[in-house]
């Protein structure tokens, strides 16, 4: 007999193929559960494992990159033409023996920054341009334009930076301006703690001579310093005042500092005032400074220079 319609499936399906139904849709659904958790596990191990890569994967330094800058602003429209070759001649002749890289910037170059403040605050965005220049040095020494690098003999490295010296001459538990501040230098930092490196004289920090390490706390330090707040506050010694300001009561500044005795980058000169007890330039010291020479009517930074000058150049045409 012939049907003009296929038969229809019986509506009593059999008992065993509604079980193996069942278990299929749960086989599906185990599937999904791993598949979701497999998915996030990776997600995971992707995120930290780029994570840790961005983190302990260096950047490369280009060849030939120096480990120091030297910074010195010159006020080209104060200082004359020979005082400021031997200036650079002397830095020039440093940076040579110990493969640094020379910084000279113009005090002119920042004076719509400085704007109606002292001159001499152009320090500060001298060294933040350093820094943006040579973004792959590490440390930026600043040195004033009155101060003479005496024993060229010396790398920063050995005088300063090694970890174990930079260690063993430290001051700790020292009032952070003398000769009486109530804030006192941490007793319980190392060497590998310091971005900031001062000396201080008799009465303040020194803002003339120090060493400060490439990263986001010398960021942070030297837009504080150039703070609006301070430059406009008339302070009676400008930026030098602000920088004994700040690194009194910001304890952030504090826990990256390090105060080390004043002849080891700062020596004064017999004729500059207020050198710190053993802070007056001796013969064989790294470096002499002439604080106050631009200032003061009775005296000449030309003059003064001279005589330290020509004894630095007699020590060259005997080595």
């Amino acid at each position: 007999m012939q049907f003009a319609l296929p038969p229809r499936k019986s509506p009593h399906a059999h008992p065993y193929a509604r079980s193996s139904s069942r278990l299929s849709y749960q086989r599906r659904q185990q599937l999904k559960t791993v598949a979701v958790l497999g998915f996030a596990i990776l997600t995971i191990f992707f995120l930290l494992s780029h994570f840790f890569s961005s983190n302990t994967t260096s950047i490369a330094v280009p060849a030939g990159t120096s480990s120091v800058v030297i910074v010195t602003v010159l006020d080209r429209a104060a200082l004359s033409d020979n005082y400021i070759q031997k200036i650079v001649r002397n830095r020039e002749d440093y940076a040579k023996r110990h493969g640094y890289t020379n910084f000279f910037a113009n005090v002119d170059d920042y004076a719509t920054a400085i704007g109606n403040s002292p001159r001499s605050w152009a320090l500060v965005p001298a060294v933040r341009h350093a820094m943006g220049v040579h973004s792959h040095s590490t440390w930026f020494f600043h040195l004033s334009p009155h101060a003479l690098i005496m024993d060229t003999s010396q790398s920063l490295k050995s005088q300063l930076l090694d970890k174990s010296r930079l260690e063993s001459v430290m001051l700790k538990d020292v009032a952070v301006v003398p000769p009486d501040s109530i804030i006192k230098t941490f007793s319980h930092l190392k060497a590998h703690d310091i971005d900031l490196i001062l000396s201080t004289d008799s009465e303040d920090l020194s803002s003339g001579s120090f060493v400060i390490k490439q990263g986001e706390f010398a960021r942070f330090f030297l837009d504080l310093w150039f703070d609006p707040l301070f430059r406009q506050y008339n302070f009676a010694k400008a930026q030098t005042h602000a920088l004994d300001h700040i690194a009194q009561w910001h304890p952030t500044i504090l826990a990256r500092l390090a105060l080390v005795p004043q002849r080891i980058i700062n020596a004064y000169s017999r004729d500059s005032p207020g050198a710190a007890v053993d802070g007056t330039y001796k013969d064989g010291d790294f470096v002499i400074r002439l604080l106050g020479c631009d200032s003061d009517p009775k005296r000449s930074c030309e003059k003064e220079l001279e005589p330290y000058y020509n004894s630095w150049a007699r020590k060259l045409t005997h080595q």
